[in-house]
């Protein structure tokens, strides 16, 4: 990381989803903090059911701020990265959702939003990967920073149930992950750097730019967010002990040749389906889809934060 100049003078812009925050006092608390770190008055933008943060992420960066905070979950921050990605504009985490994915990738401290905001105000710029997706052949491109998936982790992510969700966190996703696990296989060809197809019955393709997801589990143990490269994971439970494969060769208990859990890499990748299977970026549903292409772009977002405690 480098350490950015003086802080006087320097003005942030925070495009936060209200239905996150964590109290009322919360903006006083956020705007006293930016005073006593010598910061200018912060630019405070909500975002909306009809804009979730892109048209605020905009406003920001034509106001000429130092650095954009995405406060909310993981859909507002992959929002107001979709905006601030290419550009020179820093980004700055305050984790206020449910799964904080990036956050927890990063490192950075998803218990206490105003330790976060001080991570940020105090910190420096470092630059991470966005991996980009193209569904269904579309003309339009959508970004991730995590992690994306087809089939059976998507479903896990469409039949969440919110009450439950909000009572006890991301074990709700293990509620729905339960009940998702019933299910038949679908036909599937990936192509990894426009060079190798792999054919497989499956229930799921995962595609990483980080290594953990919901829990901390590192389903991805050999993913960074700064290498230029994709991990992919392919989940083909067979049998009726199938899903303990699946288990032993997610958290490294299995050998190469469990055929229930495969990995691989790459810059790029096409995943083909035989029929519509639902999907998901960073864990927000976005349907079904046939057709998924991936690549990452090296180092296209820049953060700011401070460096996380060893």
């Amino acid at each position: 990381m480098t350490e950015n100049n003086s802080q006087q003078n320097q003005r942030a812009a925070v495009v936060i989803n209200p239905v996150k925050a964590p109290d009322e006092s919360f903006k006083a608390d956020f705007f006293q903090l930016c005073a006593d770190a010598g910061w200018a008055e912060p630019l405070w933008l909500e975002t909306t059911e009809e804009d979730p943060g892109a048209g605020q992420a905009r406003q920001a960066l034509e106001a000429g701020v130092d650095v954009v905070i995405a406060a909310g979950g993981d859909g507002t921050v992959r929002t107001v990265a979709s905006v601030l990605a290419g550009t020179d504009m820093a980004m700055g985490l305050l984790p206020l959702g449910t799964g904080n994915l990036l956050a927890r990738n990063l490192g950075m401290d998803v218990t206490n939003p105003l330790n976060a905001a001080q991570s940020v105000l105090s910190g420096s710029e470092t630059k991470i990967d966005v991996v980009k997706a193209v569904l269904d052949h579309s003309k339009q491109e959508q970004i991730f920073l995590v992690a994306a998936g087809v089939g059976y982790d998507a479903a896990i992510m469409g039949d969440t149930n919110d009450e439950l969700k909000d009572r006890v966190g991301w074990l709700a996703y293990v509620e729905a992950g339960i009940r998702k696990l019933p299910g038949k296989p679908v036909g599937a060809t990936i192509t990894i750097d426009g060079q190798h197809a792999i054919h497989r019955k499956m229930r799921s393709v995962m595609v990483g730019n980080c290594g953990k997801l919901m829990g901390d589990v590192q389903i991805f143990p050999d993913a960074l967010f700064t290498d230029g490269i994709l991990d992919l994971l392919v989940l083909a439970p067979r049998g009726r002990f199938g899903w303990l494969s699946v288990v032993a060769g997610v958290f490294g208990k299995g050998t190469k040749s469990n055929k229930s859990v495969q990995s691989y890499s790459g810059k790029s990748a096409v995943i083909e389906l035989d029929s519509p299977q639902e999907f998901e970026l960073d864990g927000d549903h976005l349907g079904e889809v046939r057709h998924l292409k991936v690549s990452v772009e090296p180092q296209a977002l820049t953060i700011r934060m401070s460096a996380p405690a060893k």
